[in-house]
């Protein structure tokens, strides 16, 4: 390529870059294997801000939100890009903080890498299969970038003393595991003296916390179980293997902004993200992945030529429900809510599997049960009953959720996440959600984008498509011997529900 053509297509390229990154650096520099004194050819371009200095490759990766390599000859890779595809700088969602320029290297080193490229054999840790390298380049970018975000972790608090080990893995970094804290306020000054964040499990946290961990300039994410949580009932101490950690707020809680918001709010969704929502809905249909995936049971016999519809309880104790600000609180106030909207319909009242089990509080009475639904299913999963109704109502269950994914018609009573985007009827909508999703969109965003998955089996991060295949083996979803208390006081409570000792 003729000097003049390279300098106007760089020139043109650094013009774009200045405009996208809206007033953020976009910085120049010479390639690591320049020579000492190099300068860059694009010293005196308007805008981009000039390191005369060389840098280390992984110094420039951690700066810059985009990698532009620019050179002559551009039929080969430069083992910068590889990196940079490691750094998890490639198809990043989201405006860049700095777009870096740097300026060509000698070809024959890049054939050097091209050869060690193709020697190189990479395996899955998953599954022990050989994988292309450019699985294996996004495998390290979700490793990296998870380890980055981990290491301003510096103490976790709200977490029971037999899950500890468990979740450890998920805030693995270079600094080790955070210290965990029975206590917030041990949890606070531990972050304060370490100048870390400080994690909390968001449903248990004190009020007082966010404005405690504010004044002392402590960054504060809130942890909380993922969408697909793994085999089980998390009251049960089952080990759960997705989570959500939110910098602003919670997915469940209104009331202000999470990251999850905001993710489907603002962000784009590649084409390549949205395919594997494509292929991940049709396994969790396929397969009847739920949130908890318990034991199936036969479906119940229901009527033909009448319209059934589904109404999903809730955990009335949960925090997802002590943050609904609607009209209809609570399980008996929606099955009055649906019974007045679709009188003539066939009522199938689902309680919460917890409430079931025992663990939790919620029952509605029976008398109401009679009065208000026209039959009561317990066991059987809502995989299975899915297929068989034409609407589901909730609150703010993931039920709802699960449903749109199987193409069923969603009324939400409250403000759950998947509401509000153009895919359910919001007797309750939140003015500040404004745009339309489309469900491969909002797929993409609860269970790809947001939520962490470790593997079971090696504690590594994972991609959802571990965790569903994981989901296969009953052996790896055990309950702790040291949560033996919880089973039997689901027994007790059952057997005391049965005599009508409680209501």
């Amino acid at each position: 390529m003729a000097r003049a053509d390279l300098a106007a297509r760089i020139g043109a390229a650094v013009t774009q870059a200045v405009a996208r990154a809206y007033g953020r650096p976009v910085l120049v520099l010479p390639h690591p294997s320049a020579p000492l004194r190099a300068r860059p050819a694009l010293a005196a371009w308007p805008g981009a801000q000039v390191l005369p200095h060389r840098l280390g490759a992984w110094t420039l990766l951690d700066a810059a939100a985009e990698i532009h390599l620019l050179a002559a000859d551009h039929t080969l890779p430069d083992p910068i890009a590889a990196l940079a595809g490691a750094a998890g700088l490639i198809n990043k969602v989201g405006t860049p903080a700095i777009s870096l320029f740097v300026e060509g290297r000698p070809r024959d080193a890049i054939g050097d890498w091209i050869t060690a490229l193709a020697a190189t054999v990479w395996t899955c840790p998953f599954h022990g299969t050989p994988i292309p390298p450019a699985a294996g380049l996004a495998l390290l970018a979700q490793w990296r970038l998870v380890a980055t975000q981990n290491r301003q972790v510096a103490a976790v608090t709200g977490i029971p003393v037999w899950k500890r080990a468990s979740l450890a893995p998920l805030f693995a970094s270079i600094r080790g595991a955070p210290a965990f804290c029975t206590a917030p306020g041990a949890g606070l000054k531990r972050a304060v003296k370490a100048r870390g964040a400080l994690v909390a499990w968001a449903s248990g946290m004190p009020p007082t916390l966010p404005a405690a961990a504010a004044a002392a300039d402590v960054p504060l994410l809130r942890l909380e179980d993922g969408f697909v949580r793994g085999s089980g009932l998390g009251a049960r101490f089952l080990p759960g293997a997705s989570w959500c950690l939110d910098s602003q707020g919670v997915h469940y809680d209104p009331s202000r902004p999470s990251d999850l918001e905001c993710l489907l709010q603002d962000a784009e969704f590649p084409a390549a993200v949205l395919a594997r929502a494509v292929a991940l809905r049709a396994t969790i249909v396929r397969r009847g992945i739920s949130k908890y995936n318990l034991p199936s049971h036969p479906v119940p016999p229901l009527p033909i030529g009448r319209r059934i519809v589904l109404v999903t309880g809730q955990v009335e104790d949960d925090a997802s429900m002590r943050a609904v600000t609607g009209p209809v609180r609570g399980n008996l106030g929606l099955l009055r809510a649906v019974r007045a909207d679709e009188p003539d319909a066939f009522i199938l009242y689902k309680p919460h599997p917890d409430l079931v089990a025992g663990y939790r509080h919620g029952r509605i009475g029976q008398a109401d049960l009679l009065r208000l639904a026209d039959a009561v299913v317990t066991d059987t999963p809502l995989p299975a009953l899915l297929p068989h109704v034409q609407a589901l109502h909730t609150i703010t269950s993931l039920s709802g959720f699960e449903a749109l994914m199987r193409d069923v018609p969603v009324t939400a009573w409250g403000q759950p996440a998947y509401a509000g985007w153009g895919l359910t009827e919001d007797r309750d909508p939140i003015a500040r959600r404004t745009r339309r999703l489309s469900l491969d969109e909002l797929i993409a965003g609860m269970l790809i984008l947001y939520p962490r998955y470790l593997d079971p089996v090696t504690r590594l991060p994972c991609g959802p498509e571990i965790l569903l295949d994981r989901l296969a083996d009953a052996s790896l979803w055990r309950a702790s011997p040291w949560t033996i208390h919880r089973g039997l006081q689901g027994v007790v409570t059952r057997f005391f529900t049965r005599m009508g000792g409680l209501s």
